[in-house]
């Protein structure tokens, strides 16, 4: 009776704001976007579905060449050629569980000599079981935390992102029941719950964003983490068809869920707290439940428990060290 009674209090908290009933209750106070990104270069991870996908063409039909980047060759070249506006899509192919893809893409990109106007950590992951790669990760870990630092690090130790970059961090819901636990990250152990490995990894992208803020805030460069709200994604049908079942109805469309991505990266408004989320244009708390911000950890520790997964793959430690 208890957890049902917790499902009921969840859905009856949080439906009215993160479906798409609070997103058409905010739209009317929200000035129409019609940014000009000519000449803008957009590098979105997880780019050829859902919410990336989505940010992608909105940034592409503004005039940006984004830079899509997903594992599946068939989706990502029907996913650019349905892309039309003055931008363009770009496809890359790489499979963000393996860093050494990851390694392998930045090297591609930097021959090229891209430079990155708004990077866009969006691919993810939630699995059912525990399933370990050839590197030795836990594999959503990996794709929604790790490889998104190493990317994002690499691209600022090479001088590949422009001087007045935007990064943002797709988050999720899933972080909110979610402590910053580094010692929980990348378990391979028995017992493994793929949801609160999910959520501790969209923990940890929330507190590395403000690791990054920190480090540079003497710069022009901005970093943010935001929360799409609970959209109709392939990734949703895949991992969560029950709470899909039960929301259908109300649930966001894609480009809803993308629309603060877009705003951010237009807008790249300043930001007041330290440990923030941005939801519908606005800055939020990262925290709705009191338990979640008495970590023992701190965005430091998180840093070098991904820098020491880094180092131990062997990339990226003759180029730069984290900035400290």
């Amino acid at each position: 009776m208890a957890k049902i009674w917790k499902i009921i209090t969840f859905y009856a908290r949080f439906t009215p704001s993160y479906s798409a009933i609070g997103y058409y209750a905010r739209r009317p106070f929200w000035r129409t976007l019609r940014p000009d990104l000519s000449g803008h270069t957009w590098l979105v991870n997880g780019g050829s579905e859902g919410v990336g996908a989505a940010a992608a063409r909105a940034a592409a039909q503004a005039g940006a060449t984004v830079i899509a980047v997903a594992r599946n060759p068939d989706r990502l070249r029907e996913f650019a050629t349905s892309v039309k506006g003055p931008g363009q899509i770009v496809p890359e192919m790489a499979d963000f569980s393996l860093q050494s893809e990851v390694d392998a893409l930045l090297g591609r990109l930097q021959a090229r000599g891209v430079k990155i106007d708004v990077l866009v950590n969006n691919v993810g992951c939630m699995l059912g079981k525990l399933k370990v790669t050839s590197e030795g990760l836990e594999t959503s870990f990996v794709t929604n935390l790790q490889s998104h630092y190493l990317l994002t690090r690499e691209l600022i130790s090479r001088g590949m992102l422009t001087a007045r970059a935007s990064v943002i961090e797709v988050s999720s819901g899933g972080m909110y029941n979610q402590p910053l636990l580094v010692k929980k990250l990348n378990d391979v152990g028995t017992g493994y719950e793929g949801v609160r490995a999910y959520g501790l990894a969209k923990r940890g992208q929330v507190v590395l964003t403000r690791y990054w803020r920190k480090a540079y805030g003497a710069t022009d460069l901005r970093f943010y983490a935001m929360h799409p709200g609970w959209a109709d994604t392939v990734g949703v049908r895949r991992s969560m068809p029950r709470f899909r079942k039960i929301l259908k109805s109300v649930l966001r469309t894609e480009a809803q869920g993308a629309d603060t991505v877009n705003w951010l990266a237009a807008a790249r408004p300043d930001q007041a707290q330290e440990d923030v989320i941005w939801f519908d244009r606005k800055e939020r708390t990262a925290h709705i439940y009191p338990h979640t911000p008495n970590s023992p950890d701190t965005a430091e520790d998180l840093v070098a428990f991904l820098e020491a997964n880094t180092q131990a793959a062997g990339f990226g430690e003759a180029r730069a060290k984290a900035p400290a």
